[in-house]
Formats: C-alpha cells, structure tokens, sequence
C-alpha cells in the first residue's frame, strides 16, 4: 500500500509515532486509529511497577496520553493537550495487559475533548482519563 492509500490519521500516527521514543519505551502496540478516535495495548512490565508492586500510575497515563494524542491529531491537524486528568480505579500489575481507547466527545475549529478508558485483559476498567486538546490548525502532512 502506497503512501497515498493510507489514512490521513495513519500517516500522521506513524509519523509522530516515529519521534515518540517514550510511546516506543512503553511498548504500546496501534490497534486502530482514525479521525478522533484510537485504540492502543501494551503490557505492564516488571520495571514499571512503584514501591507497592502495582503499576506506577504513570503508566496508564501515558498510554491514555498517547492515545489522546493519536486520536486529536488524527485529523491532520497538529493537537496539544492543554489539560488531562486521570481517576484510578484498580491496580495494574506486571503482565496486565491494557487496552486504551479514545473517543472524540467534541471537536471545534480550536478546541477538542476526548474521553480515554483504560481496561486490563479481563476487560476491566482500569482507569478513566479526560483530555482537552487545544487545535493549532497547523497541518501535519503536506499538500
């Protein structure tokens, strides 16, 4: 498939994927992505675990991040978070799988917020994150 064919939201999320070292680090695999929407995995590792052997709330926060990130660019115009916020609601442990997806709750000429839920591989609930993106109108890809 040549560049051409491939969705906007794809070529924008391989390219920022491509510069994202810390989404790489996380080892957080694409599972879908479009215009306002994305759903990514990964799993806990051992060395993302706090003093209480439970996953360092980091973790799912960044996966929700770059979830939010991924679905607020994927229209092709560059998006900035201007404000998250994350409620914890179970432990994650090493081996959890987590499973982030973002929805588009609004998008205006400037303003976008999205909706992230985090669940585990027993189709928990794991975490809620909200995001609110501030659009640049910038675009991502030329022509």
């Amino acid at each position: 498939m040549d560049d051409r064919q491939r969705t906007v939201a794809t070529r924008v999320v391989d390219k920022m994927m491509a510069g994202d070292a810390f989404s790489q680090w996380l080892g957080i695999e694409r599972l879908e992505e479009g215009a306002g929407h994305c759903t990514l995995r990964m799993t806990v590792k051992e060395e993302m675990l706090n003093g209480f052997s439970i996953a360092h709330g980091g973790i799912s926060y960044a996966l929700a991040d770059s979830a939010l990130a991924f679905a607020s660019n994927g229209h092709g115009l560059k998006a900035v978070s201007v404000e998250t916020s994350i409620s914890h609601l179970r432990p994650v442990k090493a081996g959890d799988i987590l499973t982030a997806t973002a929805i588009e709750d609004h998008c205006s000429r400037k303003i976008g917020v999205y909706r992230v839920e985090v669940h585990n591989q027993a189709g928990q609930l794991v975490a809620l994150f909200k995001g609110t993106v501030y659009r640049t109108g910038e675009e991502w890809l030329e022509g």
